[in-house]
């Protein structure tokens, strides 16, 4: 229930009578009891208490609501003769004699065909200001924050991003100063390393145009997400703005496909693709129409649910005019305008023949190189993801925005270190195929991420229909896909330009 935006909370007493109560979101719909020598009986909340805070402007003599309680009560009410309607007086509930419900020994027990008579009262009390309204609602965890537990995560997280930076710079700058030392003719015919790929680095991968949809919907993404942190950040989108984050996160993807587009072409146009429009339609409509048909498909099992939470068709209408009448022509304007600048030069040239790769070590392996690689960046998170999944499926205040924002610029660091240390590797090892293994080492996080909302769903949540079920690993799918897609375009950015700047620093003959 809501009041003027504020959310019903139920406040519960600690055992320190002093200590302020501690805020309960909503209330429970019944209880479950066991009277003597029977079974278990369930009786339902049917009377509800409401208090309604307000702080009076004494200079205007005008009041604003500042806080909505609830305290229900199961009650058996009672009234004489045949039910009429508004016309009935309960004897158990009787505004003109003031009498309360509190005192009442008859809980409402639940059976089939039994009566339920639901009533309510409101009390009005004068309260905090106004600005101090969301207070009680930031403070509900009883709980304090594990700010300790968060820090200590990103102290890690920034250790080890310090050492591997350290780590391979002094690597680098020792390669690269061997490379160009003068070397005698012998020496020079047995190139080792990265430098004795240097005519296939460069070479355009396979599936090349696929690349080019998800590094462009990746960087759409980056995008959003970051102009969203900064207007949080700055407090633009606090709780008490009701579907505000939403909105934001809606609006920015539409215009971001403006970037999507450009991204998207400027790598097409550097693999030699001609097709522009081609490719710019794809980066429009494939990640929108994998995440709507997931998306349809839920909001179908909640119709069928008759639940309220359903997405309603004029919203949904809405939703496809934002995506075929904004995003779709501003991806194409950005592909235009990607495709008419130059294509970027590759700092090597390219070898018409492929050189064999020789056997790989199983440590080197595809596979295992890109599930250990998506390790870290979930490390940089996870602590920060138990929050925002408690504050998503149990119904709590997010608003440490800061905290994410700071989460946020971790995971873009350690996404692109681990990925250039294990490109690194791989061309040291005379494995030239980078280009997709870029994307997917950082991108894998997304694997672990949906594996702990798996464990979260079995250790944190009490769901048992099959339909809500659905709807949570329907919805972490979603948010895990896009986690993909994020993480796998910082990576692959990263690894570009690491390649671009190591290739570009040696002498080639």
């Amino acid at each position: 229930m809501i009041l003027d935006n504020l959310p019903l909370v139920f406040p519960a007493r600690r055992l320190d009578q002093e200590s302020p109560p501690i805020y309960q979101l909503g209330y429970y719909v019944g209880v479950k009891g066991q009277s003597a020598g029977k079974d278990e009986r369930y009786y339902i909340y049917n009377h509800l208490s409401f208090t309604v805070k307000y702080h009076k402007d004494v200079q205007t003599d005008t009041a604003r609501i500042v806080g909505f309680e609830v305290r229900p009560y199961s009650v058996k009410h009672e009234y004489e003769g045949k039910w009429n309607e508004g016309n009935t007086r309960l004897s158990t509930c009787d505004p003109h004699t003031k009498q309360t419900v509190v005192n009442s020994n008859s809980p409402q027990e639940v059976e089939e065909g039994k009566e339920i008579i639901f009533t309510y009262d409101v009390d009005f009390k004068s309260d905090v200001k106004w600005a101090s309204r969301w207070d009680a609602y930031l403070l509900m965890n009883d709980d304090q924050i594990h700010w300790f537990s968060i820090v200590n995560s990103l102290m890690i997280v920034l250790f080890l991003s310090g050492m591997v930076a350290m780590i391979m710079l002094r690597t680098l700058y020792r390669d690269i100063s061997k490379y160009n030392e003068l070397e005698t003719q012998e020496e020079a015919q047995e190139e080792t390393g990265w430098k004795l790929v240097h005519g296939d680095v460069f070479r355009p991968p396979q599936n090349s145009d696929l690349l080019c949809v998800y590094v462009g919907t990746g960087v759409q993404f980056f995008g959003m997400i970051l102009v969203t942190m900064i207007f949080a950040v700055l407090g633009f989108l606090s709780p008490s703005n009701r579907g505000g984050l939403m909105t934001a996160l809606l609006l920015l993807w539409v215009f971001m496909g403006l970037f999507a587009g450009y991204s998207a072409s400027r790598i097409y146009k550097m693999f030699k693709g001609t097709e522009w429009k081609r490719i710019a339609f794809r980066t429009a409509v494939m990640f929108p129409a994998i995440v709507s048909s997931i998306f349809f498909v839920l909001n179908a099992l909640i119709w069928g649910q008759k639940s309220s939470g359903a997405v309603p068709f004029g919203t949904m209408f809405a939703l496809i005019f934002l995506w075929f009448g904004i995003s779709v022509p501003l991806v194409f304007v950005g592909s235009y305008v990607g495709f008419k600048k130059p294509a970027i030069e590759d700092p090597v040239k390219t070898n018409k023949i492929p050189r064999q790769i020789p056997e790989q070590a199983w440590y080197m392996n595809p596979i295992f190189s890109i599930l250990i690689g998506g390790i870290l960046p979930f490390g940089a998170v996870f602590i920060e993801l138990f929050f925002i999944l408690t504050s998503i499926w149990l119904n709590q205040f997010y608003y440490i925005f800061g905290f994410l924002f700071l989460v946020f610029v971790i995971l873009i660091i350690t996404c692109a270190e681990i990925t250039i240390v294990l490109c690194y590797f791989q061309l040291c090892s005379e494995d030239y195929l980078w280009w997709w293994r870029s994307y997917l080492t950082s991108g894998s996080s997304a694997l672990y991420l949906f594996l702990y909302a798996t464990f979260y769903f079995f250790t944190k949540l009490e769901i048992t229909k099959l339909v809500s079920g659905l709807l949570y690993f329907g919805y972490m799918l979603i948010a895990s896909y896009a986690f993909f897609v994020l993480t796998g375009t910082i990576g692959f950015y990263a690894c570009f330009w690491f390649t671009r700047l190591i290739y570009s620093s040696v002498k080639i003959d």
